[in-house]
């Protein structure tokens, strides 16, 4: 089989969104997402209907890729699934239909790290987009991790930063319901902040050792200080929303910045990427550009469809698992936490 016609198909399961993407090399075909709007009235992911859900729509997304793609399912060399980490029956629903898939084409079947694939997701060859040289730092943010990762390969990552308790995609959404805003507020908060005075009212950056992350008090800082002032004037909410969310933004890149700043300190690497559903932020793609200048990093911002969680990520990882053969049997297990 030559190198410059592999097709590799990709299923992404980890949460709530049912995703496919056809991928020719490093090149993506097709890359869809069906998202799932029945969690926004519980207020988060309600895992038993996300993996019902799953169930539903995975067949005709698969279907869709395929097509979107041009090319028939016999034309396919591989087939990539996120492994973990990420809700274990979602996972089952992607593992399954990825099992039996390559089993019934007798292809290979490609097990991918969906944190991986985050950081991966630069490889993809995407017009305008420059692809980052080993070895580079990766922050990945998200509503379940914050990690600085040093990357010396493709399967060659440690993690040297990571948070203590809290991811800084909660921090986001817990202020927004704090706010008042609804599910998900991550993205709601980003569109406040663009109207907002981000020096408007001042909280404090956690103490916290060497390259780890801690947010948890920045979100009983915030709470606290919402509820102070609507005890003193109901309308506080309404009146400043712009300013408490640029405000809160603002020291959230601040608490980002720092880290990355010692990173590239401690081990002299000054290449940056950054990978998750919260590298989508404005803000912080805007302060990252940034740095090239005041800093003279060199920064990668992935295309916003790949930043949030989608296939393309998790088949630009199984096309180079591909490569070294680095393959699969139907015993593979999905891990609802797994390790680099």
């Amino acid at each position: 089989m030559t190198n410059d016609s592999v097709y590799i198909l990709a299923i992404e399961s980890s949460c709530d969104d049912t995703a496919a993407a056809v991928l020719k090399n490093d090149k993506v075909l097709s890359n869809l997402v069906a998202r799932q709007s029945i969690h926004e009235e519980y207020g988060g992911v309600v895992p038993e209907l996300a993996s019902r859900a799953h169930q539903q729509n995975i067949v005709p997304v698969v279907d869709m890729a395929l097509k979107k793609a041009g090319i028939n399912k016999k034309q396919l060399h591989g087939i990539a699934f996120t492994q973990g980490p990420g809700l274990m029956g979602s996972l089952l629903v992607g593992s399954s239909f990825a099992k039996s898939f390559s089993m019934a084409l007798n292809i290979p079947l490609l097990a991918v790290n969906h944190m991986q694939a985050h950081i991966l997701a630069h490889f993809i060859d995407e017009e305008g987009y420059d692809k980052p040289t080993f070895p580079f730092l990766a922050l990945t943010i998200s509503g379940g991790h914050t990690q600085i990762v040093k990357v010396s390969g493709f399967f060659e990552m440690e993690i040297i930063g990571e948070t203590t308790d809290d991811a800084v995609g909660e921090a986001f959404d817990k202020t927004a319901k704090i706010l008042g805003l609804p599910y998900p507020g991550g993205p709601l908060i980003d569109q406040f902040a663009k109207e907002g005075n981000p020096k408007a009212f001042l909280f404090t950056k956690p103490n916290v050792d060497g390259l780890n992350f801690s947010f948890s008090g920045l979100k009983t800082q915030i709470l606290y200080f919402v509820q102070k002032n609507v005890a003193l004037n109901p309308n506080f909410i309404e009146e400043n929303k712009a300013d408490i969310c640029a405000s809160v933004q603002n020291i959230i890149i601040k608490i980002l910045m720092d880290k990355l700043k010692l990173a590239v300190e401690e081990t002299g690497i000054n290449q940056i990427a950054i990978g998750g559903g919260v590298s989508a932020n404005s803000g912080i793609r805007n302060t990252l550009k940034e740095a090239e200048t005041k800093y003279g990093w060199k920064t990668y911002i992935p295309k916003f469809e790949y930043t949030t969680d989608n296939a393309a990520m998790i088949g630009i990882v199984g096309y180079q698992k591909y490569l070294h053969n680095q393959f699969e049997n139907t015993s593979v297990v999905s891990k609802a936490r797994i390790e680099f």
